[in-house]
């Protein structure tokens, strides 16, 4: 969730707007040759992604793998257990060995699980990559899988699970999400009670054996960011990581959920002091879809940002809220949502909903304006150009464009993209992606059930 940046920077937007132009169009001129500039070569079985630049000394490294939360069938906790266990030692290095080597040189290296994948982040500087690198292969293929590391990530998967089960976003994501996607849909989150008793029952071999079967590096992606020597990098890419077989490909929804009847869900949770409130449905589409950027682009004019409808007239003109916005989520790779999130105290809660309703209607109804589509293009691709001005932004959307099914070239092509669409295209995707009349509304927090109903 983000908070839209405060009012008063309005009053400069004008000049901004200018100078944000002026400079874009000569940062693409110079960006407009990324994917000619990308080494790309299968090393070990790893798709690897070197993208050098001019910072000096400085490597970022982002990579992912398919072995997240929906492959473990037959107990949902194996996947985020043996993702937690891979940088708590290995065969040959203990934890504590491996954090002296990286911190002695100020390297960082981090894992994390989601639904599709295992992400790995790293950063170093160049000399010491080749260490880098090899700590990082030597813990996603040799993890230790210590008995009392197990047990210790237990006791703290638990306890994030009784801090989500306290939190309002989180209760409220899990309930729309579920609500939204029907069992079997790889976006269908599995529920608080289903990952207590997962993590209880689950045993040390069944992680071991989840590794086993997940990870390798057939579908594996490993991009590369910064002052890089690509033979020597290809050269140690090849000799750490040789000989490692296996890997998974990504879990696809044998076809789109569908959006059924309209649906109210109460999630209480006692002595809350704001609602957490979600509404959207399905909108069967993948990022890459033809009409997926019109859309984005449509729900971004209703709740992206400062200059926003929803925040324009829910927050800063009624004072109902301090958060609230639009966004089209969890279609990477499958299809995804479109959502309103926001969150209003309890006594306003009614009024804040028929606000939000009332701004929804009228932005499907009567569609957006040319004038709208013109600024939230600058907006864009601006937000576009920024993203990839650092060494881990560049890595990051190398990574995204790779996972949601692009070639490379499609970074090189997106301004141009942005720029081509017209308000008709924007109104066309609203209308046959969106319908206020099947809304799927989701309110978590301290309410009373009786006042929640929709106005």
């Amino acid at each position: 969730m983000m908070h839209a940046a405060h009012r008063k920077f309005c009053k400069s937007l004008g000049g901004a707007a200018l100078l944000l132009a002026a400079s874009l169009a000569h940062s693409y001129a110079h960006a407009a040759e990324i994917a000619k500039r990308v080494v790309r070569a299968r090393i070990a079985g790893i798709d690897v992604i070197a993208y050098p630049t001019a910072i000096k000394d400085v490597v970022t490294v982002m990579g992912s793998l398919p072995a997240g939360d929906v492959f473990a069938t037959d107990n949902i906790a194996l996947a985020t257990l043996a993702g937690t266990m891979l940088d708590r030692g290995t065969l040959k290095l203990d934890k504590f060995a491996i954090a002296k080597q990286l911190d002695g040189v100020g390297a960082r290296l981090a894992f994390s699980v989601g639904e599709q994948t295992v992400t790995v982040q790293a950063r170093s500087l160049k000399a010491d990559l080749p260490m880098l690198l090899k700590v990082m292969a030597d813990e996603l293929r040799h993890p230790a899988f210590s008995a009392d590391e197990f047990a210790k990530a237990k006791i703290e998967i638990e306890g994030s699970l009784r801090q989500r089960a306290e939190s309002t976003e989180y209760r409220a994501a899990e309930a729309f999400s579920r609500a939204a996607f029907p069992a079997g849909h790889p976006n269908r989150p599995s529920s608080l009670d289903e990952w207590r008793s997962a993590v209880g029952k689950a045993a040390l071999p069944d992680v071991v054996e989840f590794h086993r079967r997940h990870y390798g590096p057939s579908h594996m992606v490993l991009v590369l960011v910064g002052d890089l020597d690509i033979p020597k990098i290809q050269a140690e890419i090849r000799k750490d990581f040789g000989g490692w077989a296996g890997g998974v490909p990504y879990r696809l929804a044998a076809e789109p959920a569908v959006s059924g009847a309209p649906l109210d869900q109460l999630v209480s949770i006692a002595g809350k002091t704001s609602v957490t409130v979600l509404a959207g449905q399905t909108t069967g589409l993948r990022y890459r879809d033809p009409d997926s950027l019109p859309l984005r682009m449509g729900v971004a004019i209703l709740g992206s940002g400062f200059t926003s409808r929803l925040l324009g007239t829910v927050r800063d003109k009624e004072g109902l809220t301090y958060h609230i916005g639009a966004t089209v989520a969890d279609d990477t790779f499958n299809d995804g949502v479109w959502r309103i999130d926001a969150s209003f105290a309890p006594a306003l809660l009614d009024k804040g909903l028929a606000s939000l309703q009332r701004e929804l209607r009228a932005w499907w109804q009567d569609g957006v304006s040319a004038d709208e589509v013109k600024a939230r293009k600058t907006d864009m691709i601006g937000g576009f150009q920024v993203s990839l001005s650092t060494t881990g932004g560049m890595a990051g959307m190398l990574l995204r464009t790779v996972e949601r099914g692009y070639p490379l070239t499609w970074i090189d092509e997106y301004p141009k993209t942005v720029d081509a669409l017209s308000a008709e295209q924007v109104n066309g995707a609203i209308r046959r992606y969106v319908d206020p009349g099947k809304l799927l509304i989701v309110k978590a927090g301290s309410v009373n059930a009786d006042a929640a109903k929709p106005p």
